[in-house]
C-alpha cells in the first residue's frame, strides 16, 4: 500500500484534488450574493414523508428546527464554504480541512435527498483523505506545513531556553 502514497501516485492525487477543487469552485462562485437555501430546505423536508422517504425523519427534524430558522447564515456559509474549499483544494492549502469540509457538505446534501454528483464528490474526498500526505505533496501545504512546524519548534525551544535561564538565575 506504500505505493499509493508515493511521489508517482501523488501526481494522480494532485490531479484528482485539483479537479475536485474546480467542481467546488464552480458550484460556489455563482451562488455568492444570490443564494437562498430556503427552497432547498423545504424540498428536503418534504422528501421525509411517504412510504419510502428519501430523507430520514431525524435529518428532516434537524433541517426544520436548526437549518431553516438559520437560513440566512446557511445562505452565507454554503457559497463561501464551497468557494473556500475549491480554492484550498486547487492550490493545495489547508487540504485536509478542505477535504473534511467537502465531505461534510456532500454528506449533508446526500442526507437531504440530493444525489446529483454528490456521491462522486464525496467518494473522491474520502479517497484523497485516505491518500494522506500524498494528496498535498504538490501544493502549498508542502511549504505551509513545514513553515508552521518550524515556527512551533522554535517557539518550544524559546520557551525551554527561557525556563532554563530562569532556573539558572534563581540558583
Amino acid at each position: 500500500m506504500k505505493w499509493l502514497r508515493g511521489p508517482k501516485m501523488a501526481i494522480l492525487w494532485t490531479v484528482l484534488r485539483i479537479w475536485l477543487g474546480i467542481q467546488w469552485l464552480q458550484a460556489g462562485l455563482p451562488k455568492i450574493g444570490n443564494f437562498d437555501a430556503a427552497g432547498f430546505l423545504h424540498g428536503a423536508i418534504a422528501k421525509a414523508g411517504g412510504e419510502n422517504p428519501a430523507v430520514k425523519g431525524w435529518y428532516a427534524g434537524f433541517l426544520e428546527n436548526v437549518a431553516l430558522p438559520n437560513v440566512e447564515l446557511i445562505n452565507i456559509l454554503i457559497p463561501w464554504g464551497e468557494v473556500l474549499v475549491g480554492i484550498g483544494l486547487i492550490v493545495g492549502l489547508a487540504t485536509v480541512p478542505a477535504l473534511i469540509a467537502a465531505a461534510f457538505m456532500n454528506l449533508n446534501f446526500l442526507l437531504a435527498g440530493t444525489l446529483s454528483t454528490n456521491p462522486i464528490l464525496y467518494t473522491v474526498a474520502i479517497l484523497l483523505l485516505a491518500a494522506g500526505t500524498a494528496a498535498h505533496i504538490y501544493g502549498l501545504d508542502r511549504f505551509a506545513i513545514r513553515f508552521i512546524k518550524e515556527k512551533m519548534n522554535q517557539r518550544r525551544q524559546d520557551k525551554k531556553d527561557t525556563m532554563n535561564h530562569k532556573e539558572v538565575t534563581a540558583h
